[in-house]
């Protein structure tokens, strides 16, 4: 129950926000490691930019990513495959 009340609420917040279609960007924290990389970045298309920045000591990559999307729940869409990836923190 609560974790619908806090996507009813995301999804208001995304829209109040937003006039879709709208360039959206998506902030992610993980150490640096190649497979969980790839697996963040395959669940963008190869349009999207993504920028990369590792922390000053290198231990942790942050990652940005900007794509057009068409809608509040494409968004939660991406966020949720995102969620599924282990040592991902999303932002």
């Amino acid at each position: 129950m609560e974790h619908d009340e806090a996507r009813h609420r995301m999804r208001n917040a995304l829209n109040q926000v937003h006039q879709w279609p709208s360039l959206y960007m998506f902030k992610f924290i993980l150490e640096p490691d190649e497979h969980r990389l790839n697996a963040v970045l395959a669940i963008f298309p190869p349009e999207a930019e993504v920028l990369r920045k590792y922390s000053q000591a290198g231990k942790y990559l942050g990652i940005t990513v900007k794509e057009v999307m068409m809608s509040a729940e494409e968004v939660m869409a991406r966020y949720d495959l995102v969620a599924g990836i282990e040592g991902v923190i999303v932002l």
